[in-house]
């Protein structure tokens, strides 16, 4: 177990109070046991120190503890990111596969595999494919034809990588995802929807990560595009010539349609939509549940169906939740217009 003074060392804060003291993991204030390692990253859960059992806390530099805590505190410029350091230290590794390639593998003998690989039972990887080196890819894993997959990757089960993929270095694809499928294009030919055939491809940059059941359609022609240092959470959806930019964040039930243009480090939230051939622009921020339907631009934040700048969704929240009220004043207002009428 490391020490107070080796988690300090670590993080570059200052030696703590009982250097020596052994810590055994980490857990918010209201679980941590007598040698657990807690956080107060808001003024808000200052109150908790009070009747947690944590043995020493990790503390937000600009709070101050009550003068009744008495146990060490180590004072973080940004505690989230302290912890973030911190998990792998108390985590066991992430089950890998076997080294190796299992014999229930099927490898095309036109496909080459990298060194050092970690290949486990019943993957299929298709004709011409390359794997780079120390790549995992776990069970029932199905890699199609052409595809390239870079050095470092890993690929959980389930995943599915369709004919002509290129993945970068260090990318990692979480369990059932699917790259590749193909673009939803019909057009209506007078009798039925024809399909639009879609012969592009999908390209996703170096470190990537990409949550579970996540779809990423290929391309009608070119390549939908995931940036370098992009990261996807579960239950997304990235649509046919797509451009997702560098260091962008996609969160859970995201829906981005085709052509949509996202530029360097977009944050999407939860549940919102973007619609096909709109562009967000560098640094904007997009809330949960919003559907954009213009172009945003670069650093703005937006909010409400339809997005719009989120003061002024604020603003016309506000109003709505007065006009139960209005209604009752424009109606007493007209009987008071009505009777002056009558006496007239």
């Amino acid at each position: 177990m490391p020490t107070l003074s080796e988690i300090a060392s670590f993080l570059g804060i200052g030696t703590p109070a009982l250097p020596h003291l052994e810590i055994s993991g980490l857990a918010p204030l209201d679980e941590a046991g007598e040698r657990d390692l807690s956080l107060v990253a808001s003024e808000a859960y200052l109150p908790q120190l009070a009747t947690t059992r944590a043995a020493a806390v990790i503390l937000q530099r600009k709070l101050k503890v009550p003068p009744t805590w008495e146990r060490p505190v180590l004072v973080a410029d940004d505690v989230d990111l302290a912890i973030a350091r911190l998990l792998p230290m108390f985590a066991p590794p992430v089950q890998r596969p076997a080294s190796g390639i299992d014999a229930s593998a099927r490898i095309a003998p036109s496909a080459t595999v990298g060194d050092a690989p970690s290949i486990g039972p019943n993957v299929v990887i298709g004709a011409r494919s390359r794997l780079g080196a120390r790549c995992a890819i776990h069970a029932n894993v199905y890699i199609g034809d052409d595809v390239v997959i870079g050095d470092d990757c890993q690929l959980f089960p389930a995943v599915v990588v369709r004919e002509r993929i290129t993945l970068g270095n260090r990318v990692t694809i979480h369990a059932s995802s699917v790259l590749g499928t193909d673009g939803f294009g019909y057009r209506w030919d007078g009798e039925r929807h024809a399909k639009v055939p879609q012969i592009g491809t999908v390209i996703v940059e170096d470190d990537v990560e990409i949550g579970s059941c996540v779809c990423i359609d290929r391309a009608k022609f070119s390549a939908t595009r995931i940036g370098r240092g992009a990261k996807i959470d579960n239950l997304v959806q990235v649509g046919h010539n797509a451009r997702i930019g560098p260091h962008c964040i996609i969160v859970g039930q995201a829906g981005v349609a085709g052509s949509v243009r996202l530029g360097t480090g977009v944050i999407l939230g939860g549940q919102c939509a973007v619609r096909d051939h709109v562009t967000v622009n560098d640094g904007a921020m997009v809330a949960a549940c919003s559907g954009v339907a213009e172009d945003v631009q670069p650093k703005t934040i937006v909010s409400g169906i339809p997005a719009l700048p989120h003061r002024q969704t604020l603003r016309e929240q506000a109003a709505l939740r007065r006009l139960p009220d209005l209604v009752v004043q424009v109606r007493k207002l007209q009987e008071a217009i009505d009777q002056l009428t009558k006496q007239k």
